[in-house]
């Protein structure tokens, strides 16, 4: 599985703890950065990965911000994804299996790496559930 993954200065450290999780658990990883924690605006960085998982590059993406809201926000702006601000496993599972979101977005400053490593984790494994759920999200765009 292809996934791509980018953060701000707030979430580097976590990006690359998970880079390198997610590449021993034999994931192919794209970073679109950052590459410094030095201070640096998220939309730079979260437009390429938004556009790269809507064109089907990658399967899935994780952003990273210290709040994760502004990075969220961001990737949303593209009308081919679906992300999902995550703060617990729970939270995780519901965005695919609910929502089919294809962007897991995590707040850096507010998690552990041993917690962000267990939603993303989940976020992977867990599969959309169509039926009910099917019509909301195709009402999602705007055309």
């Amino acid at each position: 599985m292809k996934i791509a993954i980018a953060s701000d200065h707030a979430g580097f450290n976590l990006k690359n703890q998970l880079i390198a999780y997610l590449s021993d658990k034999g994931f192919e990883v794209k970073d679109f950065g950052s590459y410094t924690p030095e201070s640096v605006d998220y939309a730079d960085y979260a437009h390429p990965l938004a556009k790269a998982v809507e064109q089907g590059e990658y399967q899935f993406g994780i952003s990273i911000c210290g709040s994760g809201n502004g990075i969220n926000m961001t990737v949303n702006k593209h009308q081919g994804i679906r992300s999902a601000l995550c703060w617990n496993p729970e939270i995780a599972a519901l965005a695919r299996k609910h929502n089919d979101a294809n962007i897991c977005a995590l707040p850096a400053r507010f998690i552990s790496f041993n917690e962000a490593k267990e939603m993303i984790d989940v976020f992977l494994s867990s599969d959309f559930e169509g039926g009910r759920h099917e019509n909301r999200i195709k009402k999602i765009p705007c055309l």
